[in-house]
């Protein structure tokens, strides 16, 4: 059973499930293979940079994009759980300014493919996190811009119990009316 790529309401946003062999000793499955991600996903891309984090329950990183040098992100969790985020920034689009959400977890073993043109983040719901992801391009801060995790304009239903917590960065962050988007 191969991998599975699942279009999200905005269709250039993947959900990617892969095959996972497992037995009384635990499981096995790879977690990218660029033949089989480009026969599922149409998508020729190259991987320049692989990120790792940890973050503690209710830490919300985002909404992260680069204005130039901008990023493709395949992005999964290894330990705990997650609501991963992704918006449309690219005005050209019939999705600009939409969201979609995805949980992703240790146990569903589920990625997402976020092409570029998208701000991206996510809210840990589990005790603590890993979230691993890979990018297209490799990261420049002077072109990272930050979109307001909360603007109403563009109505992401975080699963929050309270105020989550934000780097400064993020607390900062541009409404998308004053944000820079791409064409």
């Amino acid at each position: 059973m191969p991998l599975i790529a699942t279009p999200t309401a905005i269709p250039d946003v993947l959900v990617l499930e892969p095959t996972v062999f497992g037995d009384a000793r635990g499981f096995f499955f790879e977690s990218f293979n660029a033949r089989e991600f480009k026969e599922v996903t149409g998508l020729d891309v190259n991987f320049l940079q692989d990120n790792h984090s940890r973050s503690a329950k209710g830490v919300l990183r985002g909404m992260h994009y680069q204005i130039q040098h901008a990023q493709g992100k395949l992005v999964r969790v290894v330990q705990g759980d997650v609501f991963d985020v992704a918006v449309d920034l690219r005005r050209s689009s019939p999705t600009f300014g939409r969201w979609v959400g995805q949980v992703l977890s240790a146990d569903n073993r589920k990625q997402i493919w976020i092409p570029p043109g998208f701000a991206h983040g996510f809210l840990v719901l589990s005790e603590a996190a890993e979230f691993l992801y890979k990018t297209t391009n490799y990261w420049y801060p002077a072109h990272e811009r930050c979109l307001l995790w909360n603007d109403p304009q563009i109505g992401i239903a975080w699963p929050l119990d309270g105020a989550p917590t934000l780097a400064p960065k993020d607390s900062a962050a541009t409404p998308l009316a004053q944000a820079e988007t791409f064409a």
